[in-house]
């Protein structure tokens, strides 16, 4: 993906949303990508106000991308290339719906 070889399909940005809301956005969003046959997303998660400690968002996104709640979803996800967000954004694979283990 970061050598700009596969397309994004699509985005969510999740700048300004708490913890909460952000989670219910990324899954949501996710499983409509999928749906819809989506192969790459793009998350902005924003790079945080400090850059020792960055963003609430920027660290616990890829928790929630590895949880169980996603396994049918995600395939991996890294950080996005400079022109799309760098590090305070990432991107996603998506796994095609009927590949979809029960």
């Amino acid at each position: 993906i970061k050598r700009g070889r596969l397309e994004v399909d699509v985005k969510l940005d999740l700048h300004g949303m708490r913890q909460d809301e952000a989670q219910r956005a990324l899954n949501g969003f996710l499983r409509r990508a999928q749906a819809s046959g989506a192969k790459v997303a793009i998350v902005v998660t924003g790079k945080g106000l400090s850059r020792e400690e960055g963003g609430v968002l920027r660290r616990v996104v890829p928790m929630w991308l590895q949880a169980p709640a996603l396994r049918d979803v995600v395939v991996s996800f890294g950080e996005a290339a400079r022109h799309h967000g760098g590090e305070g954004a990432l991107y996603v694979r998506i796994r095609r719906a009927d590949r979809v283990r029960s």
